[in-house]
């Protein structure tokens, strides 16, 4: 029961990052009718943010080491710290959270510039040049990112009050059963910002004119409604996204320049699933496919079945497009 319940929790937290890519794969999909192979690049720009503010944060001085008596020693400390002593501190602890303030302007103006200044030409494009294009440029950003940072994945820490594990057990009364609190604050945070796209796209009359557009763009362009603008903006939303779900995974998968690519072809598997277009698919597929692969990681499956868990995905995939052609949600 226990191994049980820990699986479950490890395939929501991953279902979690799942759902927030497809997410925004989906909406870049239904809006521009792009697929945009460079979203996972997004995700790990935004991991990137996080490594970038707490590199920033934690530049500093040689002081003289206070607690070495025999001889002088020095040591590196954080200006922040010398400046503002435990307050600076407690900054550099909170850097990942932090870096959300710093991922929202930079992803949403990487986001807009992207779609103004490559994706725009290829709306009417075959998806093979679109896949093409975007693939390229995936590559080419993680590349820079290579260059700059290194090949080497950077691990990043969570704040110390949440760097524990909680008893998760004692909550149905089974006491021992301890899972890491960031993980837990991921799979919240995950659910925050799902259910704060689809307010959105529900609730305000930018969203509203942003889903009739996915229906029918040309009848909403024939209302006077400059579209392509929002479908703009929308394209930025969606990096904002990927941006914010990457600078908050740091702490669970340490960034490299490949992660990207890597969660790219996991999460279109979700959308494929979900059914290409469909927002609600794209978040059912993704949780649901981050159970499946978290269970098949149970050793006495992969005894059973040995590397189960690293085609499990394919497999339910090929699984329901053979029922379900358009993907669970997708429509007919």
């Amino acid at each position: 029961m226990e191994a049980l319940l820990l699986q479950l929790l490890n395939g929501l937290d991953k279902g979690g990052a799942y759902a927030l890519i497809a997410l925004g794969l989906t909406l870049v999909f239904g809006t521009l009718g792009v697929v945009n192979f460079a979203h996972g690049a997004l995700f790990m720009l935004g991991a990137f943010v996080a490594v970038s503010v707490e590199k920033v944060l934690t530049i500093g001085n040689k002081v003289r080491d206070e607690s070495v008596t025999f001889f002088e020693a020095y040591k590196e400390v954080p200006y922040l710290e010398i400046w503002f002593g435990d307050t600076g501190a407690a900054i550099i602890d909170w850097s990942v959270p932090l870096s959300i303030l710093v991922a929202i302007p930079f992803m949403l103006a990487v986001g807009i510039a992207m779609e103004r200044g490559l994706i725009k030409h290829f709306y009417k494009r075959e998806h093979a040049d679109q896949i093409l294009v975007t693939f390229g440029l995936a590559i080419v950003i993680g590349e820079i990112i290579k260059a700059n940072f290194g090949a080497n994945a950077i691990p990043q820490g969570a704040p110390d009050i949440v760097a524990g594990s909680a008893n998760v057990g004692s909550l149905i009364g089974l006491d021992g059963i301890v899972y890491p609190w960031w993980r837990m604050i991921y799979l919240a945070f995950s659910l925050t910002i799902i259910g704060g796209v689809f307010a959105f796209l529900h609730m305000t009359t930018f969203g509203m004119v942003v889903r009739a557009g996915m229906h029918d763009r040309e009848m909403v362009g024939l209302l006077g409604i400059n579209i392509e603008k929002r479908f703009t903006i929308v394209f930025g939303l969606a990096a904002v996204v990927a941006g914010i779900a990457g600078v908050m995974y740091t702490p669970i998968l340490p960034p490299d320049y490949n992660m990207g690519m890597e969660f790219l072809v996991l999460s279109f598997v979700v959308v494929v699933v979900g059914g290409m277009g469909s927002l609600g698919g794209a978040v059912a597929a993704g949780f649901l496919l981050g159970i499946l692969q978290s269970f098949a990681s149970l050793t006495a499956i992969k005894a059973l079945l040995p590397g189960i868990d690293q085609v499990i995905l394919y497999l339910v995939a090929v699984a329901i497009l053979l029922f379900r052609p358009r993907g669970l949600l997708g429509k007919d």
